[in-house]
């Protein structure tokens, strides 16, 4: 399946894809465009849109793209919804509710400076999700 966004991406564009690779689809093929192309991207090319204003899949009141995924694909798993604190975090200006979020905007952020394009992007940091990820799975088999 085809996923498409925004070019320049940073956190919750590369936090979906890493979702939609480890989650929902290993083979999917993402597309980033400029802003303005990606909604005509998505009908040319039947490609799904996310992290887009006004889309199922993207920010809605406080809560950024990778919750709308968790809503819409029902991902249930405790250490998705601990991630998806931390994407959030880092995603919005609400970076105090976690403390890692600061952490995860400044990778994002160099990450995003160093690459070559959004696919060396997400190929570098998707070993960042799977870390965050399993942190995350420990922290959330630990309890309160």
């Amino acid at each position: 399946m085809k996923w498409v966004t925004r070019r320049k991406a940073r956190v919750d564009r590369i936090a979906c894809p890493w979702l939609i690779r480890r989650f929902l689809d290993p083979a999917a093929e993402f597309l980033f465009v400029a802003d303005a192309e990606v909604m005509e991207t998505a009908r040319r090319e039947g490609a799904v849109p996310f992290d887009v204003p006004g889309v199922e899949l993207g920010h809605h009141g406080d809560r950024c793209s990778f919750d709308a995924f968790l809503d819409t694909y029902r991902l249930d798993d405790p250490a998705l919804h601990a991630l998806a604190l931390i994407v959030r975090g880092a995603d919005t200006d609400a970076r105090s509710l976690a403390p890692e979020t600061s952490g995860l905007y400044a990778v994002a952020s160099g990450f995003r400076l160093i690459s070559r394009d959004d696919h060396e992007n997400m190929a570098r940091q998707f070993p960042v999700y799977d870390a965050l990820y399993a942190y995350c799975q420990e922290l959330t088999a630990a309890g309160p």
